[in-house]
């Protein structure tokens, strides 16, 4: 569905992409994460012909980027791209327009839009009436009302309370069981976690590590990850390094990395005479493999030869 090789731009003296390559499959949720600044912006700006790359190829849906391209694909930006004096209906008619959907073909587009974002039955509410999360769905209404082949959901849930993020979730696997394809860029990486079928990591203009949550969590050699709190940090990093575990440290938690899966009791045998305020387990999740990737040096494959 997405092609992208080794795609660059450069302003003035920085270069933002350097060689990007991706390919996205019709039918499944790709998870683009990276650090602010890693270049996420500008590659959906290129993808939408919003701007221009110096280098590289992009084809959607076997098409080079161009103006024709937009009409294959649905952007929900991180602002919300409504008129909130208009109601829902008037909202998803004039972007419709935008298009050239008009007449019955534009009335059956909006009653199906807003269906599928669950909000049938505010389709003569002004959108300022909605709440926060109904407003993000309104958002993704928009972006499906051409009925594009491929949607860029760009950072869906922030700010959003859990209730609500739970209602986009449900609405993006909803989309993807109805069989679009989605670029889905975020910080949230539970969310990614949840939602995606393969996941990209976006560094320094170049995806650096790319692949399903299996093949991700390969990059890290451990079975498990043991978390610590104890006011003897020193003793208990001298102890577990000496049982050939790899120390790190999660938002002020000491951490250890186990090669291999043990029973607790073995761990605290381990750690033996050393006062433990609590102790607990936990498997390699996504944002460990995040960390690994973007703050240190673990080893990433390289990206995809160009053929």
């Amino acid at each position: 569905m997405l092609e992208i090789n080794n795609l660059q731009k450069t302003y003035g003296k920085r270069q933002v992409l350097k060689g990007l390559t991706l390919h996205i499959q019709a039918g499944e949720i790709y998870g683009l994460l990276g650090p602010n600044g890693a270049g996420k912006t500008t590659t959906i700006n290129i993808l939408c012909n919003l701007l221009k790359g110096d280098r590289g190829e992009i084809r959607i849906a076997g098409q080079s980027v161009s103006e024709a391209t937009k009409k294959i694909i649905g952007v929900a930006p991180q602002e919300n791209l409504l008129y909130k004096t208009l109601s829902c209906a008037e909202n998803l008619r004039f972007f419709a327009k935008i298009y050239g959907i008009r007449g019955k073909n534009c009335d059956k587009r909006i009653d199906y839009c807003l269906d599928a974002v669950g909000l049938g039955d505010r389709r003569n509410s002004p959108v300022e009436s909605l709440s926060g999360g109904m407003q993000r769905r309104m958002n993704v209404a928009v972006a499906l009302v051409h009925n594009p082949q491929l949607l860029i959901l760009d950072e869906p849930t922030t700010g959003l309370d859990i209730e609500t993020r739970y209602d986009i979730w449900a609405l993006i696997q909803q989309l993807r069981a109805d069989g679009m394809t989605i670029l889905l860029t975020t910080h949230l990486l539970d969310e990614a976690e949840r939602l995606c079928q393969r996941i990209g990591v976006l560094k320094g203009g170049q995806i650096v590590a790319e692949g399903t949550l299996p093949e991700l969590r390969k990059m890290i050699p451990a079975k498990e990850i043991v978390l610590l709190r104890t006011d003897a940090e020193d003793a208990a990093i001298t102890r577990g390094e000496a049982a050939g575990f790899t120390k790190r440290n999660y938002g002020g938690d000491l951490a250890f990395w186990l090669p291999d899966q043990l029973e607790l009791k073995e761990i605290l045998d381990i750690f033996d005479g050393i006062p433990l305020d609590s102790i607990s387990r936990q498997p390699v999740q996504l944002e460990h493999i995040y960390i690994e990737i973007t703050k240190h040096s673990v080893a990433t494959p390289a990206p995809p030869e160009v053929v």
